[in-house]
């Protein structure tokens, strides 16, 4: 018999203990272990049970507990003080109230956060894999900075997927519905105590309507839109059903509802709260890009703008992130199926859909005619972008250089910020207590200790690393006898799970989502070589392996079967397993547990990857191909690098290659280390390579680094660009955007005329000073309009320059016909081949670089 209708009764908690409700509600105690244990405390049995959900908890306390429970003085102290600290938390100035005194120029008050999918804690899942855990660590880190964050996303009623086996060991998704009432989740009211509403238009004269529900991220609010409400017809009532569900229109609408929704979402928050509408507003990937549509339009209807000049207004304080490294994981929809939701009757007051479909088209040598593509809206709605990697920057770069024809790919403004990961998260609690006692501090990086872990006894962080890799065994063991009885085992044949795993082993990670390009079953390519590596009498390896395939992935469905088929072998499944359903709660396991973590996705296709990072901060070490993040740390005492076949373009040649390169490594390199032990058993390297990487990586993956510089290199700079341009008559934008459509208009009649120089002989040498004469045409624009530049460097055979500096000439006189001559000197700093140009750009105080509007005149 079923149930007609479902809703969750919340907990009526007694006065003494009600703080136990806001203990519960606000997501910090899923990065605070003192709040968790008071939860625990309560029951330790239930707080397992119901997987330490502290909502679920409460509403499985009967109550006569609760009255238990408030009739205890010591216990009601413990909630009194627990609520103190949440308080002083949330009050407190910390990194960012410090830093926004002392700012040049001030800084933002409010930042708006968009971002299709959010991890923040296995309770809420609301992820897929890496986007999302970044956003959650985002937000978890900008809430312990102090920076004034609102995250937007969307509520997913059905989540994600939960990923179990079949007998065959093909993946089998299954969709338990999210009740938000039984969720740390509040829906937004009006003073009615009406839920709160947000609308959009949709073809057809169709309605989509959304609640807006607040999770609380420590200091940060996270609003989450969803559309399965009363009013929505079935369709709409489903745009928010999964994430990353349904096809081209479904998904479009997710993003219209993201973007427009989530802008509409904020404004009613701030009517709600008195919160100060966000001075930046911050597009994690372009699935949200629809935002900037949202407040042009707002600044057409109330200040008056035109659609350029509101473009302005719109792009200076907009800061976009890209995250894919390939164009197939970009969202690109059809011009047709934009037109059909901003056209015609759907028509978007002050935004014609010819200009929006300008905004998303691949104009550009190699994009494809007639496609709507996110990320390219997102590159010309935000003035300032980057990349998540140092290495990504170079491939973003390149990839979208055809927005910007004339510049070199170094000179595409697109720049970059290294992920980080947030350690209170993610850090075992065994080395928070390590630090403490051979510390003093588990803060490390606010009492500036990271030079201190060589201090910490070698036996001590051994002890700590092998109970932590015991941990991990323990629930492999548990996760794999539950996996096995959903494959259809019966007790009775599942007592060899009890010796799977061995906490003195060697024990290599390899945790992800299962596209191709991240190989999952490279390892395989030599099974027989594997197997010896598993087996190894002397100095045996064992592998712990998770990741999700999306549920239309088949090929990533098959590379999962075959490591599953691989792991069922009897001969070795007690070495190596495949657990299901990773997720935030498994990786808080896996991270701490590993000694080494692998991984081996092709190069250069790795945007950044995170779990490595988490694996370091536990004491691991690194086994990876030098992409992403690995790439620009590495330093060859923090792990190891896997050598890759670059240029060889026979994939399943290259994958033989690296494969083989990765057997070297791990019989060669990786196990000798790990089993070289002195007269206490302590592997002395070993630990050498571990305090090596803590003291150097430590401070660098960090997502308090991160938000720091998000803060301080785009945030703030986008806020001071948009008040720069966003006055009370919004005059910076109207003369920016009359700026542009003159240089737009005149640029064809821009040129350089002639270029002389002087000042060198015909032996030049360091230090001799080069003076330039540059004649140039400018049409219609004044040598104020432009800026006149040498670019100087390294000349090739092919007269390519690299390696350049560049120099601005100075104006000196005016012609007729629209002639002008600048002027400049420079000394010659380098040896060797030497070449130089002049070219000529717009200039303007409203562009954040020289290469914004992507012209330029070489000559």
């Amino acid at each position: 018999m079923k149930a007609i209708r479902r809703f969750s009764v919340r907990t009526v908690l007694p006065e003494p203990i009600a703080a136990l409700g806001d203990l519960a509600s606000n997501l910090r105690w899923s990065w605070h272990p003192p709040t968790r244990d008071l939860f625990e405390r309560i029951d330790p049995k239930r707080w397992v049970k119901v997987r330490k959900d502290p909502v679920r908890l409460l509403s499985a306390l009967s109550p006569q507990e609760l009255a238990d429970l408030a009739a205890s003085d010591e216990f009601v102290a413990a909630v009194s003080a627990a609520k103190a600290d949440l308080d002083t938390y949330l009050t407190e100035p910390r990194w960012f109230q410090a830093w926004a005194q002392e700012v040049q120029g001030g800084a933002p008050r409010a930042i708006a956060y968009f971002s299709p999918e959010f991890g923040i804690t296995e309770v809420l899942p609301q992820y897929s894999g890496g986007l999302g855990i970044l956003a959650g660590d985002h937000l978890k880190t900008a809430s312990d900075l102090g920076v004034p964050i609102v995250g937007v996303g969307l509520f997913y009623k059905t989540g994600y997927f939960k990923q179990s086996l079949n007998r065959d060991g093909w993946q089998q998704e299954t969709y338990p519905v999210l009740d938000p009432d039984g969720l740390p989740l509040s829906l937004l009211r009006e003073e009615s105590g009406e839920p709160c509403v947000i609308t959009l238009d949709l073809p057809g004269g169709r309605e989509l309507r959304a609640h807006v529900l607040r999770a609380q991220v420590g200091r940060v609010p996270l609003l989450l839109l969803d559309s399965d409400v009363p009013g929505n017809d079935e369709a709409a009532r489903n745009i928010t059903n999964r994430l990353y569900g349904g096809g081209g229109e479904q998904r479009l609408q997710q993003e219209m509802l993201l973007g427009i929704g989530g802008v509409r979402a904020l404004r009613l928050w701030s009517r709600l709260t008195g919160a100060p509408d966000p001075d930046v507003y911050h597009t994690n990937e372009g699935h949200a890009g629809f935002l900037g549509v949202e407040r042009i339009r707002e600044l057409t209807a109330k200040a008056g703008l035109t659609f350029d000049e509101a473009l302005e207004a719109v792009r200076a304080a907009t800061v976009f992130t890209t995250h894919t490294p390939v164009p197939a994981g970009i969202d690109r929809f059809g011009a047709d199926l934009i037109q059909l939701h901003f056209g015609g009757d759907n028509a978007v007051s002050g935004v014609p859909v010819d200009r929006l479909l300008e905004l998303g088209a691949e104009d550009y040598p190699g994009g494809q005619s007639g496609m709507f593509n996110m990320a390219v809206m997102g590159l010309r709605l935000g003035q300032r972008a980057n990349a998540v990697s140092q290495l990504h920057g170079v491939v973003s770069r390149e990839m979208f250089d055809g927005l910007w024809p004339g510049f070199d790919d170094d000179e595409v403004p697109i720049t970059s910020i290294t992920n980080g990961v947030h350690a209170p998260t993610w850090v075992d609690r065994r080395v928070y207590e390590l630090a403490a006692k051979h510390l003093g501090t588990t803060d490390i990086e606010r009492d500036n200790a990271w030079d201190r872990i060589s201090d910490v006894p070698r036996d001590a962080i051994w002890a700590t690393k092998r109970e932590m890799r015991l941990q991990l065994v323990q629930e492999a063991r548990r996760r794999t006898k539950s996996s096995w009885k959903k494959r259809g085992a019966s007790p009775a044949e599942l007592g060899w799970v009890n010796d799977i795993l061995d906490p003195d082993v060697l024990t290599i990670g390899f945790a992800r989502r299962v596209p191709t390009y991240k190989r999952l079953t490279l390892m395989l390519r030599d099974p027989a070589r594997l197997k010896r590596l598993l087996l190894d009498p002397e100095r045996p390896i064992q592998l712990v392996i998770a990741g999700k395939s999306h549920p239309a992935d088949e090929t990533g469905k098959q590379l999962i079967q075959q490591m599953v088929r691989f792991a069922d072998d009897p001969e070795i499944r007690h070495r190596i397993v495949f657990l299901p359903n990773y997720d935030i709660a498994m990786a808080q396991y896996l991270y701490p547990g590993c000694d080494v973590w692998l991984n081996n996705p092709l190069r250069p296709f790795e945007a950044c990857g995170t779990s490595g990072m988490k694996a370091a901060l536990n004491g691991g070490l690194n086994l990876s191909i030098l992409d992403g993040w690995w790439d620009e740390w590495f330093d060859g005492e923090n792990g190891w690098a896997i050598p890759t076949a670059d240029g060889v373009e026979d994939p399943e040649r290259r994958d033989d290659i690296e494969a083989a390169a990765l057997y070297d490594l791990i019989e060669n390199s990786v196990a000798p280390r790990f089993y070289d032990v002195d007269a206490d058993g302590l592997p002395q390297n070993w630990l050498s390579m571990t305090v090596h990487t803590l003291q150097t990586l430590g401070p660098k993956v960090l997502a308090s680094r991160m938000v720091r510089d998000y803060t301080i290199q785009l945030y703030g700079p986008a806020a001071r660009a948009g008040w720069a341009l966003n006055g009370t008559t919004f005059k910076g934008a109207r003369e920016l955007a009359a700026y542009k459509a003159k240089v737009k208009a005149a640029w064809n009649a821009v040129h350089v005329d002639h270029v002389e120089s002087s000042g060198v002989s015909d032996s030049p040498q360091i230090g001799d000073t080069l003076h330039v004469n540059a004649y140039v045409s400018l049409g219609g624009l004044s040598p104020d309009d432009v800026d006149v530049q040498v670019v100087h460097g390294q000349a090739h055979d092919s007269d390519d320059l690299s390696d350049v500096e560049v120099e601005s000439l100075s104006f000196v006189e005016s012609y007729e016909g629209g002639r002008h001559h600048f002027a400049g000197d420079f000394a010659l700093s380098r040896t060797g081949s030497f070449g130089y140009t002049v070219r000529i750009l717009p200039k303007h105080a409203g562009l954040a670089s020289t290469s914004e509007l992507g012209l330029v005149v070489n000559a």
